[in-house]
């Protein structure tokens, strides 16, 4: 079964130098039916402008992953990290027991596009903590590159839940499979491009949830940036 979530359904916020997309409920939006889909908690596709960005605020019990589509993040925490986040980098942040962070756009005359991702962790109280892997554009080319797991494997970052999050790079026409075992799910978002899923036509900004399917098929339909989770 594939539930389509079209780009235009998700919830908007805009605040000037914030031009933010939830997939889920997130701040001001909420409906008890759409706060996420297996462990995955927030999918928000957000445009931060340049010389601005979310000052210091606390996180806890969640597994944070920021992944940059366009410009560069700067990020500081309170666990001493400071860093600058760019296309291909993927950024594990687990706010455990608490954390705070600041996150800017460390231009100031370019624009920012990311997505941060939340996930829920297995157990809360754990202790926080960093981490940050760079992907080469070759390695995430026409194929789908795993970039965080439970395991770290492959050198992905490692995140404390068993999900599972694959990104692609697809030229137009290319094709890439999937496999999901017996009991998994999987949700699909299209950063950008479009693609087939399985005979689906998903655009720039949809997403799907996925439960019940063994295989899937994704054929793209324009040059696009794809993240897959494979999720318990």
């Amino acid at each position: 079964m594939i539930s389509v979530l079209e780009s235009y359904e998700r919830y908007h916020s805009y605040f000037g130098w914030l031009d933010s997309w939830h997939t889920f409920s997130f701040g001001n939006h909420y409906h008890p039916e759409r706060t996420g889909f297996r462990a995955l908690r927030v999918i928000n596709d957000d445009r931060v402008a340049a010389g601005t960005g979310f000052p210091t605020h606390p996180h806890r019990d969640m597994e944070i992953i920021t992944w940059v589509l366009e410009g560069a993040l700067e990020h500081k925490d309170s666990m001493g990290t400071g860093s600058v986040l760019r296309p291909g980098e993927c950024q594990r942040m687990s706010a455990g027991t608490g954390v705070t962070h600041s996150e800017f756009n460390h231009s100031k005359n370019e624009p920012l596009h990311l997505y941060q991702i939340w996930i829920q962790p297995e157990k809360n109280g754990i202790k926080p903590g960093y981490e940050e892997k760079k992907f080469p554009e070759h390695e995430r080319r026409n194929r789908l590159r795993v970039v965080a797991s439970p395991d770290a494997r492959d050198g992905s970052v490692k995140v404390h839940q068993d999900a599972t999050l694959y990104t692609g790079l697809l030229d137009d026409g290319s094709r890439v499979e999937h496999t999901l075992a017996r009991g998994r799910h999987a949700w699909l978002q299209v950063a950008r491009g479009g693609v087939k899923l399985n005979g689906r036509l998903l655009s720039t900004g949809d997403g799907a949830a996925i439960s019940d399917e063994s295989r899937l098929e994704i054929v793209s339909c324009a040059p696009s940036e794809l993240l897959l989770f494979d999720l318990a």
